[in-house]
């Protein structure tokens, strides 16, 4: 799953992970950060909706980052080059930089899961002293091949326990309607 096949799900229409909105829980993590410079850094942004709000509330210092040239092709277009948003086209494991808050969602259940190891690893790296990753992430087994791949909270725990200073899984009950029930909060702290 390079940057091509990413690619080509967006010219293709393929994207059933796009809500076509700022999804519920990542809109209540952010209405909780009271640190408008605070660095925040969205891996696997795809159409960034989240970009949107952080940019109307006020964040200055904003990075996404995706494989797909055409997800950020459209986010560009959609909200511009503002000052305090930095958009990448690349590969999250390449990625260099120190962040406060990194918000994940629909990014972690797109990686073949050999890499979780190394998504924890990564995202323990990018974070500054006192750092969180936040978010959603499934709390369910898919019947099919993914992605999405899902997992369970078990398997989370043993993922990050060992990457992080703190560790906080629990259900998430402001899911949209399609994902409510298979999703858990997750909060990682550096």
């Amino acid at each position: 799953m390079d940057a091509t096949y990413w690619n080509t799900r967006y010219e293709d229409g393929r994207t059933g992970w796009d809500l076509g909105q700022l999804s519920p829980p990542l809109k209540a993590i952010i209405d909780a950060v009271t640190d408008k410079q605070a660095a925040i850094l969205i891996p696997g942004a795809g159409s960034g909706y989240e970009v949107d709000y952080l940019l109307q509330q006020g964040f200055t210092d904003v990075t996404v980052i995706d494989l797909a040239p055409l997800a950020i092709d459209r986010l560009r277009e959609r909200v511009g080059t503002p000052a305090g948003l930095t958009t990448l086209v690349g590969n999250f494991f390449d990625h260099q930089g120190q962040y406060d808050l990194i918000l994940e969602q629909t990014f972690f259940c797109a990686l073949d899961p050999a890499l979780r190891v190394a998504y924890a690893q990564h995202m323990r790296a990018l974070l500054k002293p006192g750092g969180r990753v936040a978010g959603v992430l499934f709390a369910t087994t898919f019947p099919f091949e993914g992605p999405p791949f899902g997992g369970s909270v078990a398997e989370y725990r043993t993922l990050f326990e060992p990457n992080f200073g703190a560790v906080r899984l629990e259900p998430c009950l402001v899911s949209v309607k399609p994902r409510l029930g298979n999703e858990v909060w997750v909060e990682l702290r550096a």
